[in-house]
């Protein structure tokens, strides 16, 4: 059984204004085997954060249903793991209280919590800034802040929405590693949404290409470059081979997309 379902997922979103309503999503299908790291891949206003959205129960689908683990998913839950672009972490709280947010909020004791805390403050290289602010770090480490909070849940899946496109290009590629790394230990199911080619390569076992809006399925494409992965592995040539491919891939649906908005 796979470990994630999407079967026959749909978006519509009421028009504004009483106007048309919006198709973001035709029907999707999409089986996750356990341990897979996804990476979905699209033009601008495609529809695949809305997907991401709708597996993590933050957004109802139209049609079809999501299920985890056989459980149909309806509402946000501790078993899916979410991190965000903008960093979304509690400003009044330090980078050790944000981590174990959730532990408290399930009532685990303070000794534990500061067990996982600890241990995930490590994977993630924050030793020795536990009782910074937010406001005191980096745009990397606070994503690392976020990723290390979502992690510490202990999640059944690990749900990222375009985490890194806020960050400079350096800082990217260093927490993309960050982040390979941690899944090639921890070995989480992961779907991760990006608009990056070289990202959504790197980082996944499969990508999943979108098309323009509404957005489908348009192709799944294996990837098939050993681990564990290091930077140097983007100037392959196999590494090129596929960036070419999905390219172009993108590059027909990003003229699509631009020849709908302009009515031609």
């Amino acid at each position: 059984m796979s470990k994630l379902l999407i079967d026959g997922v749909s978006r519509t979103f009421a028009g504004v204004g009483g106007g048309q309503p919006v198709r973001a999503l035709q029907p999707v299908d999409l089986a996750v085997a356990a341990n897979d790291f996804i990476t979905i891949l699209g033009p601008s206003g495609c529809g695949k954060s809305t997907l991401l959205r709708i597996v993590a129960g933050l957004e109802a689908p139209s049609t079809g249903r999501v299920l985890l683990d056989g459980k149909a998913v309806t509402r946000p839950g501790p078993d899916r793991g979410m991190v965000f672009q903008s960093y979304t972490l509690f400003p009044w709280l330090t980078v050790a209280e944000n981590i174990g947010f959730g532990l408290r909020e399930q009532g685990r004791p303070e000794r534990e919590r500061n067990e996982i805390v600890a241990s995930y403050v490590d994977l993630v290289g924050l030793k020795g800034f536990e009782n910074h602010w937010p406001k005191q770090l980096s745009g990397g480490m606070q994503q690392r802040t976020a990723i290390a909070r979502a992690l510490a849940n202990d999640p059944e899946i690990l749900l990222l929405d375009e985490p890194f496109g806020a960050l400079d290009n350096q800082t990217r590629g260093l927490m993309q590693e960050l982040l390979l790394g941690i899944w090639e230990r921890r070995k989480k199911t992961v779907l991760f949404v990006t608009h990056d080619i070289e990202e959504a390569i790197f980082m996944a076992s499969r990508v999943i290409v979108m098309s323009a809006r509404p957005g489908r399925i348009k192709s799944d494409v294996p990837v098939d470059l050993p681990h564990p992965r290091h930077y140097t592995l983007k100037t392959s040539t196999e590494f090129s081979a596929l960036k070419a491919r999905l390219t172009e891939d993108i590059r027909i649906e990003a003229v699509r997309t631009a020849q709908t908005q302009s009515g031609g």
